[in-house]
């Protein structure tokens, strides 16, 4: 696939940067707090991590932790950089940060919306990890046939990830509500495991499911491959408010060291680097190969929030308080700060470097 770019890109990136400073005005409220730099940075990834040294996988961040990037950045500075992964995924996160326990962390959209809307003070500074798809497996002799089918069903959700309201949309655009269904909420290994022991009728889940249809267990009843990519999964790195507002600097390296990562790892030279790097977490690469063939890497490895990212995250905040989820609305463009990443853009000259997507997903001048 070629990404085809046109003069609008320029209008879009002046809207991406809207709501930030510019790179000099950012630059200039380091000044009072450079003599101040942090001891340590703590980093929270919603996600088990596997092996010795410990491994994740699916982002441009997980390319950098497994090359020591962020420790080698930090280093002249002599701040340490530590790593949590939270098997209970972004909700395990939400603790942590509330407990001021991180700093940055790695995290799906509905987790953050969700502490963001009960009070948790966290700015977006960049995405990572966007347009995830989502699959729904059944058993190979299962009689549903499409999504319309999984009504009075036994299905498995992982509820409160960023798997939670694609799900949703994907239903509601079906006709269906979760209320339409039997909805359990099962983590990876319990949706895995209900499925093999036809203890459900469906799971919802990610590309895990496909470890299943190569045994001869599941059949794929859906998934949002090459379908729109409203019903794909977002996510995002944020800082702490506390963290951001007392260390500018060490916040604008932290950006900076993101986008180098994924400019490095959305370059189609290291596809196969990429992959076989995440497949050490323990999905096979041939199942990231998979759901990655036919997408050039810059469109899932892309740090921007550009318009169509921001309209995501405006339509899953208003859909998670319709939904019920968190308890109130607030103001999406003013949590997405766009100043580090803008000021990281333009020091790094890669302005025009990653495609920008309008709200509809399609790509500027397609």
């Amino acid at each position: 696939m070629t990404l085809r770019l046109n003069p609008a890109r320029r209008a879009a990136m002046r809207q991406i940067g809207r709501y930030g400073l510019g790179a000099a005005a950012l630059f200039s409220t380091f000044h009072a707090s450079a003599a101040t730099r942090p001891d340590v940075i703590r980093i929270g990834v919603a996600q088990p991590a596997t092996g010795t040294p410990p491994t994740f996988a699916g982002s441009s961040l997980s390319i950098a932790h497994a090359k020591g990037w962020f420790e080698e950045a930090f280093k002249p500075a002599g701040t340490k950089v530590e790593w949590f992964f939270f098997k209970g995924a972004g909700p395990a996160v939400n603790e942590a940060l509330t407990n001021r326990q991180l700093d940055f962390a790695l995290q799906g959209d509905l987790p953050s919306i969700v502490a963001r809307a009960a009070g948790l003070k966290t700015r977006l500074v960049l995405a990572t990890g966007v347009r995830s798809n989502i699959y729904i497996g059944v058993p190979p002799d299962s009689p549903l046939k499409s999504v319309a089918d999984l009504r009075g069903k036994r299905v498995s959700l992982f509820k409160g990830t960023n798997m939670h309201l694609p799900a949703l949309r994907l239903l509601e655009a079906n006709g269906l509500s979760d209320k339409d269904l039997r909805l359990l909420n099962l983590d990876t290994a319990g949706y895995l495991a209900a499925l093999s022991t036809r203890d459900i009728d469906a799971a919802i889940g990610a590309m895990d499911i496909l470890r299943l249809r190569d045994k001869g267990a599941v059949r794929i009843l859906y998934t949002s491959k090459n379908q729109s990519p409203i019903y794909t999964r977002q996510s995002h790195v944020l800082v702490t408010e506390e963290f951001s507002t007392r260390y500018p600097e060490a916040t604008q390296q932290f950006v900076k060291t993101a986008v180098e990562a994924a400019r490095w790892a959305s370059d189609e030279s290291h596809r196969e680097e990429v992959l076989r790097t995440w497949a050490r977490a323990g999905t096979p690469y041939e199942h990231w190969k998979e759901d990655f063939d036919g997408e050039p890497l810059r469109v899932r490895i892309n740090p921007n929030f550009d318009p169509f990212l921001v309209s995501r995250y405006k339509d899953a905040s208003e859909q998670a308080f319709r939904f019920r989820l968190s308890r109130a609305r607030f103001d999406v463009d003013q949590w997405i700060d766009q100043r580090y990443l803008r000021a990281a853009l333009d020091d790094l000259r890669l302005q025009s470097y990653w495609p920008i997507y309008q709200p509809n997903g399609k790509i500027l001048g397609a």
